[in-house]
């Protein structure tokens, strides 16, 4: 990994203080605690009975033999839930326990608490539940064109859009399209879903350790479907093993809690590699068709789109998630005239819900296949295709909201395309074939390979739209030079916890940050998700350090006969800007402490109205991607030698956690390129494993290349934006344009509109 553009260290943080991990060491040693290594006095176990079946009626369910099993402490199903039989981020449609109808292989039926896993084990095999097997509803287009059954008395169609944008019947000199899809992809955290259930001794409330992206909204559904208050349900946030979207929505939350209650006992729950594929959703497949009008040179004229997505069986946030899609079909380009329809819709697949790019990942893949296309068509460059179009700050987006944001388009392709080519050839200089694709296998043969180049661009949209109230809440108390910082933002490997104790410490002037227990004893910081941490939870943050400090001030003014408006921090000193006056922090506050809590919100959005249109994003960010990949077009198989890329990043506050971003984001995007699909047949997965479900490793990864774009966005409380989601955006579809680039120097030009990119659909056969 290389970085450029940087005027500093990557090892240098931006805020004040270290920018080391404070759970770095731990990690490093092996002796971080997991949500998986929890563990309590007299804790039981549980599990979960699954149905084996996309789709039945449970006819009958008989409990006695699992009761009759030594070690078995309760058995449970939908007839034991006390509160809300139903739950869901945005619509309510999930139950707890599948009471008459299972839509999906995996859905919950039962749960067990027992002595000991292989007890559990035995207990759900004991179980009889029979079902009458029914005719699952499996393609999406039948539910667009309304062929298919309903299969939930909500319906099946989760959300239907259109966007209508200037002119619908202008058209172009130059018109090209295609049909693009993308597989299912895992979020593949490596950290197993986990939870330890806590009773309270009066049995009339629980404390829940877990990992999550959410413990506000967790704690919302959780409590109604226990039937309790809210705050006689308590959140902490266990050691997350990554997240991507994945732990936004609940899993064995609910189930954990009413374990622990029926029993008044705590029970850890903890989910197998198998289990958790069934026990979260992944990201959306979907078919997108595209249609861009263009004048000859390759200026934008108007887009036609139509996107379908697979939402599985239940809502989660496939809404939110078409929304996303549908409104960045453009892509980071102008575009004075669209025509966009969307469908999410309902089918007896797995639920699809929240992953890293949330919907744009999607739509990138097929907007950035359009430019190479209409880079052909039009005989132009496919990096001049792209400036000619490039999106500025100004501009109106074809929901007609104007881009606000810091909108460095030409500068990021620009700074990518200049960035260095790998200089060794096919198969290195010194022929190790470790460097060509299959690798140890010795298949490829380098007469066969052929270097390709490939690039593409994206913008994401920051925050949460559509009207939704967007905030986060922080606590910062100060005494004896100690700052302690307490908040309910998700850590879920992203670095939060590190650039808050820059914040403290810039804004304070202590070299000392104690972060308090992330739970649910302060106000909520949202989700982990959508890149918004460092946006909300840093502004929350600095906010509630920024009242500690004014309050201070006003104090010291009051003591020593001062003007509170000329004291500022220097280093670890108050000091009078008019005067001689100056005091340690530590000093200052040795005798008292001062504690504020801030909350801090983004300008509100609006939902679109009946034709699209409307301010329905808060902000967005840029990104280029450039790839080099090596391709034996005889064999089908792929090495991706180099990523470059270009991101505009407001203000890199923590430049090293940055890159770090980037690396894990490229890395996501590769696997939806050329490796990760759920490969899922009549419904049932048949890849539950990192066995047959292809991840990349570090033979995999390609030396990355980048540069960051610091332009402060204005709209921004520190000037940075969130740097999460867009590296892994338009790296799939610039790796997938690279093996295009090179099946067309090889003659054997395919289209390649389909991810991830299998053997099958490069060599001839």
């Amino acid at each position: 990994m290389s970085i450029t553009g940087v005027d500093r260290s990557v090892r240098e943080g931006v805020l004040g203080g270290s920018p080391t991990r404070p759970d770095g060491i731990a990690k490093a040693l092996g002796s971080f605690e997991f949500s998986s290594d929890l563990g309590g006095d007299g804790a039981l176990w549980g599990a979960t009975l699954r149905s084996p079946h996309p789709y039945a009626r449970i006819v009958r369910i008989d409990l006695s033999a699992a009761w009759q099993i030594d070690g078995v402490e309760t058995v449970i199903t939908a007839d034991d839930v006390p509160g809300a039989m139903h739950y869901g981020l945005i619509d309510q449609d999930q139950p707890v326990f599948a009471s008459d109808v299972v839509r999906y292989v995996g859905e919950p039926v039962a749960a067990v608490a027992a002595d000991h896993p292989e007890t559990c084990r035995r207990a759900l095999e004991a179980i009889l539940v029979d079902y009458e097997v029914l005719d699952p509803v499996l393609d999406p287009e039948s539910v667009v064109d309304g062929r298919a059954p309903d299969i939930h008395p909500a319906g099946n169609m989760l959300r239907q859009q259109r966007i209508v944008h200037g002119d619908p019947a202008v058209t172009g000199d130059v018109v090209v399209e295609g049909t693009y899809e993308l597989g299912m992809q895992d979020q593949a955290f490596l950290g197993l879903e986990a939870a330890l259930a806590v009773p309270d001794s009066g049995g009339d409330g629980v404390e829940l350790f877990v990992a999550t992206q959410w413990l506000h909204e967790d704690r919302g559904q959780i409590a109604a479907c226990l039937g309790l208050p809210e705050e006689q349900v308590r959140l902490v946030l266990a050691g997350v093993g990554g997240a991507f979207g994945a732990r936004e929505d609940i899993s064995l939350q609910v189930h954990s809690c009413l374990l622990a209650l029926r029993l008044g006992r705590p029970v850890r729950l903890h989910y197998s590699r198998a289990e958790s594929f069934l026990g979260h959703v992944h990201r959306h497949p979907a078919t997108i068709w595209m249609r861009h009008h263009a004048t000859s040179d390759g200026e934008i004229v108007k887009i036609e789109a139509r996107f379908v997505f697979d939402g599985g069986a239940y809502s989660s946030t496939s809404s939110a998630v078409l929304l996303n899609a549908i409104t960045h079909a453009q892509g980071p380009y102008r575009c004075a005239n669209a025509v966009v329809d969307g469908y999410a819709v309902r089918t007896n697949h797995l639920p699809c819900g929240a992953m890293r790019g949330f919907g744009v990942v999607q739509a990138c893949f097929a907007h950035e296949s359009q430019m190479d296309r209409l880079a052909e068509a039009c005989g132009v460059d496919p990096v001049d295709i792209r400036l000619r179009n490039a999106m500025r700050t100004g501009d109106t987006l074809i929901t007609g909201q104007v881009m606000d944001s810091v909108a460095p388009v030409e500068q990021c392709i620009r700074e990518t395309v200049a960035l260095p080519f790998p200089n060794e050839p096919v198969g290195g200089h010194d022929g190790d074939v470790m460097r060509l694709p299959g690798g140890a296998g010795r298949t490829a043969d380098v007469e066969h390979v052929v270097r390709g180049i490939g690039y593409g661009v994206s913008m994401k949209n920051l925050m949460y739209s559509e009207g939704f109230d967007d905030y986060s809440t922080a606590r910062c108390r100060l005494a004896g030079g100690v700052a302690t910082l307490k908040f309910a933002t998700s850590e879920v490997g992203q670095g939060f916890v590190t650039l808050a104790g820059q914040i403290a410490r810039t804004i304070l002037g202590v070299d000392d940050v104690v972060l308090d227990r992330i739970d649910t004893s302060v106000g909520s910081a949202g989700s982990t998700s959508a890149s918004r941490q460092t946006w909300m939870s840093g502004g929350a943050v600095a906010a509630a350090c920024e009242a500690v400090r004014d309050t201070l001030f006003v104090n010291l003014a009051m003591l020593n006969g001062l003007d509170a408006n000329t004291l500022a921090i220097d280093g670890t000193d108050v000091i009078d800007t008019a005067g001689p006056f100056r005091v340690p922090v530590a000093e200052a506050t040795a005798r008292g402490e001062i504690e504020q809590t801030a909350v801090y919100r983004h300008r509100p959005t609006e939902e679109l109205d009946e034709h699209g249109q409307g301010d329905c994003h808060t902000a967005f960010a840029f990104v280029a991607h450039r790839a080099v990949v090596d391709v034996d077009v005889e064999l089908g198989l792929v090495k991706v030698v180099q990523v470059a890329t270009a991101q505009d990043v407001g203000r890199a506050l923590n430049p090293l956690s940055v890159v770090g971003q980037i690396e894990g984001g490229i890395a996501q995007g590769l696997g939806l390129a050329v490796m990760e699909e759920i490969v899922q047949i009549n419904g049932t997965i048949r890849n539950a494993s990192f066995t047959d479900y292809l991840l990349p490793t570090m033979l995999d990864m390609p030396d990355v290349v980048a540069t960051l774009i610091e332009e402060p966005e204005p709209l921004a409380p520190l000037g940075a934006k969130g740097v999460g989601e867009p590296p892994c955006i338009s790296v799939t579809p610039a790796i997938a344009a690279a093996i295009r680039d090179a099946l067309r120097q090889a003659g054997r030009p395919h289209r390649i509109d389909r991810v991830p990119v299998r053997p099958i659909d490069i060599a001839d056969v």
